[in-house]
């Protein structure tokens, strides 16, 4: 009997040492993730993402913002007077604006004095007044932009000839830094650069599509934006949420998972989002306890004609102000100081995939 029980003991033990060792690969491998986050993935790539998504949807559901107050959750006042002929961010209608509100500002300008980023704040849910997005315009007349790889996303361990983090080449030019999309395989659609064509691109998902000037275009794959000799790099992620300005219906039902699992379009979480405004400007959105439907909403109001929802939640979403400084230095500024990324997230190697702003 004691010889059953040792045999038993040692076949449990040899059960355990694979997910152990599985585990403890995740918590080492190389680029930037914290710990709850590579537990939480290690959890959902071993056939647990049904209860991951189950817990996110009770947990961020239930937080429902105040219906009344004031927005703690803006952005940082310009010092800087310049002028500019950009139309207010729209506001809701029937409250009386606060200071500032929907008024772009710059929030980067070039040694000469060009800005290269504009950025404002304003309320997007009537029915929770405290809730605020930030958005930030990138001109594309001044500002290139650049897909890059992280360690695991598209594909884990995919090569990467410039690394997984801002190359050095680029940082003495570098403007901004800003989080990609869902994770690949939860994206419904494909990455593809000149350099990795990684991931199959999908007809009819949103698309940034980045051209060799450095602009880039919002779309609908094969329908609105497609391939040619003048695109070099393509990210994909779930389906549109404006289009030729506006708004799709169905964002409340979620039909067929469009835009994430089933009710996750309810959660009140950090979301982010991208498009392009009737100048062809990339403007960037992003603010916490949004719903996909207030975030589209904010994503109108700041003058979004083509856009998508890039990623959401606390530890995904992460847009940086650079400024870079002698020999090599630069120096991140959050968007919003409620953003807890570390303001450096992708001047080191990062395992998700992300965009970079350069001066043209």
């Amino acid at each position: 009997m004691k010889v059953r029980k040792r045999w038993i003991a040692l076949a449990c033990c040899l059960l355990l040492v694979v997910p152990i060792v599985s585990y403890v690969r995740a918590l080492l491998y190389p680029g930037n993730a914290s710990f709850s986050v590579r537990t939480v993935e290690w959890v959902r790539d071993h056939g647990a993402g049904g209860i991951i998504d189950a817990v996110e949807t009770w947990k961020y559901s239930r937080q429902q913002p105040a219906p009344t107050g004031m927005p703690s959750d803006i952005t940082a006042p310009s010092t800087v007077p310049v002028r500019t002929t950009l139309p207010r961010a729209q506001l809701l209608p029937g409250v009386p604006a606060l200071p500032q509100e929907g008024t772009w500002t710059v929030a980067r300008q070039s040694k000469s004095g060009t800005p290269l980023l504009w950025a404002t704040w304003f309320r997007a849910d009537p029915a929770h007044l405290p809730v605020s997005a930030a958005a930030v315009l990138m001109p594309h007349a001044v500002d290139r932009l650049t897909l890059m790889p992280g360690t695991r996303e598209p594909l884990v361990g995919m090569p990467s000839r410039n690394g997984y983090a801002v190359p050095s080449a680029d940082r003495s030019k570098l403007v901004a830094t800003f989080n990609a999309g869902f994770k690949i395989k939860d994206s419904h659609g494909g990455w593809w650069t000149t350099t990795s064509p990684a991931v199959p691109l999908v007809d009819g998902r949103a698309s940034i599509v980045i051209h060799r000037d450095g602009s880039a275009d919002i779309g609908t794959w094969n329908q609105t934006v497609r391939m040619t000799r003048d695109v070099v790099a393509v990210r994909q992620n779930l389906d549109p949420v404006i289009v030729e300005g506006r708004i799709v219906s169905g964002l409340t039902t979620n039909a067929n998972g469009r835009w994430g699992t089933v009710r996750s379009q309810f959660q009140y979480t950090w979301r982010s989002g991208l498009g392009t405004d009737a100048r062809g400007n990339l403007i960037y959105v992003a603010g916490n306890k949004l719903t996909l439907a207030t975030l589209t909403a904010a994503m109108h109001q700041a003058g979004i004609v083509q856009g998508m929802e890039l990623d959401i939640h606390a530890a995904m979403v992460s847009f940086d102000i650079e400024q870079p400084g002698p020999n090599g230095t630069v120096t991140g500024k959050r968007l919003l100081d409620s953003m807890n990324s570390p303001t450096n997230r992708y001047l080191v190697d990062d395992q998700r995939d992300f965009f970079y702003v350069t001066t043209k």
